[in-house]
């Protein structure tokens, strides 16, 4: 079904949709073919960390395109969407815990191992029911939504706005930081959730559900993206870009700008928790790290780089940043901050419209020699 609708929406979208689409289905293809066919010694094979690192890559780009669906078409800055993120990831994380029984260092069929070392007796009533797949799936929805529609019923109901707003979203990431960061709070402490051992049966460690995991994050991005479009060119997708540059006016119009910034803010946090929900089984471990508010301040750099306001740049800005942070760290460990450093100045100061602005030029040069 999900295939159909990318189908579906790649004959009938345009040239910039249908490129975006068309390279998602490429890597699909060629990223599992460099892992299985080409030989070992090739300097074109893959290894299964690479196609885990590749995904990983991806599903920040899913989570800076739920940033931009509502810092670049709604004009809300937030400053905490990690924290969407990791509950999506701690979701997961829960399930696959669960999943170990048995097999753990204690042998304990039903407590994770942290658990059994702090001398816990029983299973905390939040971690009821994440032994059920479905129930894991249903919760990755509901924890970041009803977490963004709570918290956002109450900031734009009290018409919270501008840097009010980004900051009290900073303090909402740092408030659950600091909670799971304690022992008694029943999620690892600083440790986290980690040594999860398979998923649906399948061990985490097989180059198969590896590259099932990758192709799911290819669907998840495509997916997000489509849904993202669809919802900014509807005609609740106009008025949000109303709120965005005349909010006074729309409200003297007899529009509930409440209600539209809310959902939208929803609608963002639930692709947060999807791209989160998929990062964790890649990486291997969730830790309240990535409550972190520096996190979540690196959304934003991703989503200005890659071009604020054009879906597809904010992912591209979050793939290149994090491609070039691994490339850096490896090659250049000591000084690779001052890279990267370097790389969001230039940008700033010469790419005010991000790396979109840069292929917008390029495409319409190209258009203009065709014509000549």
């Amino acid at each position: 079904m999900i295939s159909k609708f990318i189908i579906f929406n790649f004959l009938k979208g345009d040239m910039k949709t249908n490129a975006f689409l068309f390279f998602l289905l490429c890597i699909s293809i060629v990223v599992p073919f460099l892992n299985i066919y080409v030989s070992a010694e090739s300097i074109f094979h893959l290894k299964d960390y690479h196609i885990a690192l590749f995904g990983k890559y991806l599903t920040y780009g899913l989570l800076a395109l739920s940033l931009d669906l509502i810092w670049g078409y709604c004009g809300i800055l937030s400053l905490g969407h990690g924290a969407f993120f990791a509950l999506g990831g701690y979701c997961v994380g829960m399930h696959l815990m669960r999943q170990i029984g048995p097999r753990g260092v204690y042998g304990d069929p039903i407590l994770p191992d942290f658990m059994v070392f702090l001398n816990w007796n029983e299973l905390p009533i939040v971690w009821y029911g994440f032994d059920s797949f479905s129930y894991t799936l249903l919760m990755i929805i509901i924890t970041p939504g009803l977490l963004a529609f709570i918290f956002g019923w109450f900031a734009f109901k009290s018409r919270v706005t501008g840097v009010y707003f980004s900051i009290i979203t900073q303090a909402l990431t740092y408030a659950l930081m600091l909670a799971f960061f304690q022992n008694d709070f029943g999620f690892g402490g600083s440790n986290g959730l980690t040594d999860f051992k398979d998923i649906l049966g399948f061990s985490l460690q097989n180059s198969s559900t590896r590259i099932s995991l990758f192709i799911l994050s290819v669907l998840a991005l495509a997916l997000g993206y489509l849904v993202s479009l669809k919802l900014i060119n509807s005609h609740s997708g106009l008025v949000l870009k109303g709120i965005r540059d005349q909010e006074d006016r729309l409200r003297f119009l007899g529009y509930r700008v409440e209600n539209y910034k809310l959902a939208a803010f929803v609608v963002s946090a639930i692709l947060a928790g999807i791209a989160g929900a998929l990062y964790v089984p890649q990486v291997g471990i969730i830790n309240p790290g990535e409550f972190a508010p520096l996190k979540s301040i690196e959304v934003v750099v991703w989503v200005a780089l890659g071009g604020r306001g054009t879906l597809i740049g904010p992912i591209l800005g979050g793939v290149v940043v994090n491609l070039a942070k691994s490339f850096f760290t490896v090659n250049f460990p000591e000084i690779w901050l001052y890279f990267l450093g370097s790389l969001f100045v230039l940008v700033t100061l010469f790419l005010p419209n991000g790396l979109m602005g840069v292929l917008r030029k390029i495409f319409i040069f190209i258009k203009k020699r065709r014509k000549v």
